[in-house]
Parts: C-alpha cells; structure tokens; sequence
C-alpha cells in the first residue's frame, strides 16, 4: 500500500483550507474599507475548490493520483456582490448625496467560513494522522521476527 498518496491527498486538503481561511481573514480584514467617489469598492473573494473523483486504475495501485491530477484544487474569484451603501455624510469618501460604499461582505458568512475551514482543515490532520499510525504500525509488524 503506497501511504504516499494518503498523505498527498490529506496535504493537497489542508492546502485548500488554509487558502479558504486566508482568504476570509482577508474577506474580514476589508469589510469596512471605504471606497473614494468614483473608485470600486474591495470586491469580497471566494475559493471555489474542484471535487476529483479518482479513478478506478489508482484504487487498484495502477494510476499514481498526483500525476493523473487526482489532488484537490482551488482557484480565488471575485464574488458577485453588491456594496453596501451607508449614509454618511461626514465621511471624507462620501459622495454627493452623503453616500459611502463599503465592500459587500456578509460578516456571519465569513465567520462561518473560518469554522468550516477550521474543522476541514482538523479533520485532514486527522486522515494524516491516522495513514501515519498505519504505516508505523505496518513497520513494526514487519520488524517483528
């Protein structure tokens, strides 16, 4: 059994998570940006991960799952949604109708996104370390005479 790919697959996942987790402390971090008249606001950002299937050859040992683009990925996009807009005269970026846009960030999704990442990210240590116990344990079954 080649533990290799476990611990590929449980990396290449933690990867992902951690870039969903940077990426809505960023999300956070820029909710109350203001924009200048005339300028867009921080767009919020979004990881979109690709599910793959492995195929049937790299379960039977014969395909290896990182060279056939088995490990999971992600890619950062703009997400599609609209400023929110805060009367506010006295702000230095209002515009002429006393307007300030701030980035559309939905605060309780983002605070959900880190608790979701958090415990993706925990339950992929815990698929390394359990293919980490099996292999050391397969080496001291084999050790033993």
């Amino acid at each position: 059994m080649d533990y290799r790919a476990v611990f590929n697959v449980s990396a290449a996942g933690m990867d992902v998570e951690k870039l969903r987790l940077d990426t809505a402390a960023l999300n956070l971090a820029n909710m109350d940006t203001s924009a200048a008249p005339g300028t867009a606001p921080f767009k919020p950002l979004r990881v979109v991960s690709q599910a793959v299937v492995p195929s049937f050859q790299h379960w039977m040992g014969v395909e290896d799952l990182a060279r056939a683009g088995g490990l999971p990925h992600a890619a950062v996009v703009e997400a599609d949604a609209a400023p929110r807009i805060v009367h506010d005269p006295a702000d230095p970026h209002a515009d002429a109708n006393g307007d300030v846009r701030y980035p559309g960030v939905n605060h309780t999704a983002e605070m959900l996104t880190v608790m979701t990442a958090l415990r993706a990210y925990e339950a992929n240590v815990a698929a390394l370390g359990a293919a980490k116990s099996m292999a050391s344990h397969a080496l001291e079954i084999g050790g033993q005479s």
